[in-house]
């Protein structure tokens, strides 16, 4: 059965948040939409996000490192949203593995939020429905756009390739292949809820940079060779110029 989902590289995850962004825009206005914001510019904005990044620093100074941490739905294989959901408005769909909440069933009593040991849910304080991740699902079926573009808006926007979309039950699919090479792992798997999307893990990377590779071919300083000395009492750029 194929399970489609993200799998995201924090190895080169910089926190921009285009992919905040991105699925904001793309989501408001789809079929998931709207996505309502409440008091923007004041002191306590609220609003609903399918995607969001959390940064923290992780060590101790002066040896500290900043790591940046994008999470939304992993639509997992055994969701423990979707039992508890009293009006089947939460569901896995069986085609793509993909987890959806129908709006028209919804009654927001939050109970996939409670059940979700991932914090996946938010509640659309407008609407009173539940919302969630949803893969960009009317994007990524839509045989109108290029094959190329048939992904989720988080990743065609990511502008270092940290994010990857595809079947993770196809051995030879790109995401399938970046998960057993570069030592993929689910979130919280004792939790038993089998999550499809992956975290690629930071890696420690030693570089050692020799003499000789500090010579630059293209040094303009070589090519002219050494600048003419000037005299004691030459004048200086601020003593020439008006500013």
């Amino acid at each position: 059965m194929t399970q489609l989902a993200l799998v995201i590289d924090l190895n080169v995850c910089v926190g921009c948040h285009a992919c905040v962004t991105s699925c904001k825009e793309w989501n408001s206005y789809g079929e998931a939409g709207p996505m309502t914001d409440f008091n923007t510019r004041g002191a306590n904005p609220t609003g609903t996000f399918f995607n969001r990044v959390q940064t923290y620093e992780v060590g101790e100074y002066p040896i500290t490192e900043t790591v940046h941490f994008p999470k939304s739905c992993l639509h997992c294989e055994e969701p423990p949203c979707v039992p508890v959901c009293p009006t089947g408005a939460s569901y896995k769909r069986k085609e793509d593995g993909i987890v959806l909440v129908d709006y028209d069933k919804c009654i927001g009593c939050k109970y996939c939020s409670w059940a979700c040991p991932y914090g996946a849910r938010e509640i659309d304080e407008k609407q009173k429905v539940m919302k969630k991740c949803t893969l960009c699902v009317d994007r990524i079926h839509d045989e109108s756009l290029p094959e190329s573009e048939r992904k989720p808006a988080c990743v065609m926007a990511c502008p270092t390739s940290a994010r990857l979309f595809g079947d993770v039950h196809d051995p030879h699919s790109e995401v399938s292949m970046a998960i057993r090479e570069s030592g993929g792992y689910q979130l919280m798997p004792e939790w038993g809820t089998r999550p499809a999307n992956h975290y690629l893990p930071r890696r420690k990377v030693r570089m050692t940079i020799h003499k000789d590779e500090l010579q630059r071919a293209d040094n303009p300083l070589k090519k002219e060779g050494e600048l003419p000395a000037l005299p004691a009492d030459a004048q200086t750029l601020d003593e020439i110029s008006s500013w």
